[in-house]
């Protein structure tokens, strides 16, 4: 399995660029998400074209990527805060020079279209995490757990998860590097030098407005491509926001279910990742380990 290499985990007083690599944010957003991490004793910059807008982008492709390039080029930042999803990001992907961050290297946080980013992140050899945006820092109490998470692991304290039992788990313990993200998204990288490694893995996945047969057609391609054979485990986060399509004869896990029986490894379901408050942050690229047992289930990092 490729290791990847962690970026330093923070001290008080490091600085952290906001940007809006995709879509356009309402500035309020950004301004809360500032005060919050200033409230963990960080220097807060806000990108040049952060608060832009052309069209439903952010900015211009030169503006975005400028915007990402400066800031994984500077010295002092130690943290990269995509301010939110949407659409946009994979036309920075081919765009982007990792020389001077290999020198400096930082994490990156973000989900949803940020997945672009994170396995653009993965594929040049360093982890990232995938992890709420600005408007959960903007709208959450300051004692939300995902928040907690979030500000615990970027200064070194790596939490294990728990999640519920569910009827549709899969038992069985695993280790493996964990990649996942946005399904719509990863499915978009296939065939191209950004996606994932299948072996290995242990992959989460999460989504958002999908109908369910699209849903399905995206994990017949990973089945099909030989992908849901060779990884360790699967974690199957939220899938929100679409009409349930008894047509297909299933609902969304119990189609996923089905799909990854025969393969024997550990799979988890509804996991608190995805489009919901409860968006617990994950370490793309680390070494971790799923066990699945009828209790539940948990995720540790190595």
């Amino acid at each position: 399995m490729k290791k990847y290499t962690y970026p330093p985990f923070l001290q008080e007083g490091d600085k952290v660029t906001i940007i809006s690599p995709a879509g356009k944010i309402d500035k309020s957003f950004l301004k809360g998400a500032k005060k919050v991490l200033e409230s963990w004793g960080l220097e807060v910059a806000i990108a040049k074209h952060a608060d832009g807008e052309s069209g439903r982008f952010s900015g211009t492709v030169k503006q975005r990527t400028a915007d990402l390039q400066t800031a994984m080029d500077d010295e002092q930042t130690k943290v990269i805060l995509c301010s939110r999803g949407g659409y946009g990001a994979i036309h920075l992907v081919d765009q982007i020079d990792f020389t001077r961050f290999r020198e400096n290297p930082k994490w990156l946080l973000g989900y949803s279209d940020i997945t672009l980013l994170h396995e653009l992140f993965q594929y040049n050899g360093y982890t990232s995490i995938h992890s709420l945006m600005a408007r959960h820092l903007s709208v959450e109490p300051q004692d939300d757990p995902c928040s907690l998470h979030l500000k615990n692991m970027l200064f070194g304290e790596l939490p294990s998860y728990q999640s519920p039992q569910h009827k549709l788990n899969i038992k069985g313990s695993a280790k493996g590097i964990l990649h996942g993200g946005n399904l719509s998204v990863l499915n978009g990288l296939r065939g191209t030098p950004y996606d994932f490694p299948a072996e290995g893995t242990i992959l989460f996945i999460e989504d958002i407005g999908e109908r369910p047969y699209h849903i399905d057609r995206m994990m017949n391609n990973l089945k099909l491509g030989g992908v849901l054979e060779k990884l360790s485990g699967l974690i199957v986060g939220q899938f929100t926001e679409y009409e349930e399509d008894l047509s297909i004869g299933k609902e969304v896990y119990e189609m996923i279910a089905d799909m990854v029986k025969p393969y024997g490894y550990p799979v988890c379901f509804d996991f608190p990742v995805g489009h919901v408050a409860s968006n617990v942050p994950l370490i793309c690229g680390s070494e971790t380990e799923l066990t699945v047992e009828s209790k539940g289930a948990e995720l540790k990092f190595k």
